[in-house]
C-alpha cells in the first residue's frame, strides 16, 4: 500500500520504519531534513510539503507534537486536505484533544476522507519494536479499514469507540500515569530519606499493594532498574514537556466536562514546576529530582 507518513519525531520515525519493513510504500515529510533523510536513506520517497507527500497515497498517518501542528499539516495551503484523493483515510497518532479530532473529522468527512484518531502507549521502545498500544476512536467499520496498516507498528490495536474516544483513553492513561510517578517519586524519596536502601524499598513495593508500572518497570530512583531513564541521568524516555502538555489536554477536558481531576491538577504543578527547573527535555520521572532537592 501507498503511505503517506507525516512527522518523523522520537514516535514518528521508528513507525515510519516499521510500515516501511512490512512492505509498504511510504512517503515522508517533516520539518527535519535529518529525520527525512534516514528514512529515504531506508527505502521512503521524500515529500516537499504534506500536500505533495499525500498526492498518490492510499492512506495517510499523521505523527506531530500538538493540535496546533496537525491544524496546520492538514488545512494549510499546502496541507494534506488540499492534495488527498477522495476515499483515502487519515489516521492521526498525535496526543491532541479530543475537540479538535472531531473538528478534524467532520472537515474530512466533508471533502470524501475518513478521519481516525488513534494515540498511542508504549514509548519509543515500542515505536521500534512495534509493540506499541494504539487506541483508535472511531466507526467499527473504521476501525477494521486502518487495523490492518496499524498491526504494522503495534501490537494491540484497541477500538475505544467513536473519534475522539481514542484521544479520552490517551489522556486518562498518561492522567493516571502522571500522578502515579510523582506518587513513587514521593514514596522513594521519602524512604531514603529515613534510612531505607532504595532497591529494598523498590523490591518491597513491587511484591507489595504499592505495586504499579511506574515502581516496577520505569522506577524514577537512580540505580534501582538499570535500563531506567532514571539510571542514565534521565537521558531518552518521555520528555517531562510532553507529560505536562498531556497532563494539561486531561485538565481541560475536565474543565469542559465539569469533572473533578484534583491529583490531575496536582500533578500538573509538579511537571511544570519540574520544568520551570530546567528539566523540560529529561524523562519525565526526572520529577523525583524536586523531592530530593528537597530532603538533600
Amino acid at each position: 500500500m501507498r503511505i503517506a507518513f507525516i512527522g518523523l519525531g522520537n514516535m514518528g520515525s521508528p513507525m515510519a520504519l516499521n510500515l516501511l519493513r512490512a512492505g509498504h510504500a511510504l512517503s515522508v515529510y517533516d520539518l527535519n531534513e535529518h529525520a527525512v533523510r534516514l528514512l529515504v536513506d531506508a527505502g521512503a520517497k521524500s515529500g516537499a510539503s504534506p500536500r505533495a507527500t499525500v498526492a498518490d497515497a492510499e492512506f495517510v498517518v499523521t505523527m506531530l507534537p500538538a493540535a496546533a501542528h496537525v491544524r496546520g499539516v492538514l488545512m494549510g495551503a499546502d496541507g494534506v486536505l488540499a492534495g488527498i484523493s477522495k476515499g483515502v483515510p487519515i489516521v492521526d497518532s498525535s496526543t491532541i484533544d479530543p475537540a479538535s479530532v472531531r473538528e478534524f473529522a467532520v472537515l474530512a468527512q466533508k471533502q470524501g476522507n475518513l478521519f481516525v484518531d488513534a494515540p498511542v502507549s508504549g514509548g519509543t521502545g515500542g515505536a521500534a519494536a512495534g509493540t506499541l498500544t494504539f487506541m483508535v476512536g472511531g466507526t467499527g467499520a473504521a476501525f477494521e479499514k486502518v487495523k490492518p496498516v496499524l498491526e504494522a507498528m503495534g501490537k494491540n490495536i484497541v477500538h475505544c469507540g467513536d473519534v475522539g474516544t481514542g484521544q479520552v483513553a490517551k489522556i486518562c492513561n498518561n492522567l493516571v500515569l502522571g500522578i502515579t510517578m510523582a506518587g513513587v517519586s514521593e514514596a522513594m524519596s521519602l524512604g531514603v530519606a529515613l534510612g531505607i536502601d532504595p532497591n529494598t524499598l523498590a523490591d518491597i513495593m513491587n511484591t507489595s499493594t504499592g505495586r504499579c508500572w511506574s515502581s516496577e518497570a520505569y522506577n524514577p530512583y537512580p540505580g534501582v532498574i538499570p535500563a531506567a531513564p532514571s539510571s542514565k541521568e534521565y537521558a531518552g524516555g518521555f520528555g517531562t514537556d510532553l507529560m505536562l502538555k498531556d497532563l494539561g489536554l486531561a485538565t481541560d477536558a475536565a474543565k469542559h466536562a465539569k469533572q473533578s481531576v484534583f491529583l490531575g491538577a496536582l500533578a500538573q504543578q509538579l511537571y511544570q514546576a519540574t520544568s520551570a527547573a530546567g528539566h523540560g527535555r529529561l524523562d519525565f520521572s526526572a520529577v523525583i529530582k524536586l523531592y530530593r532537592h528537597v530532603s538533600g
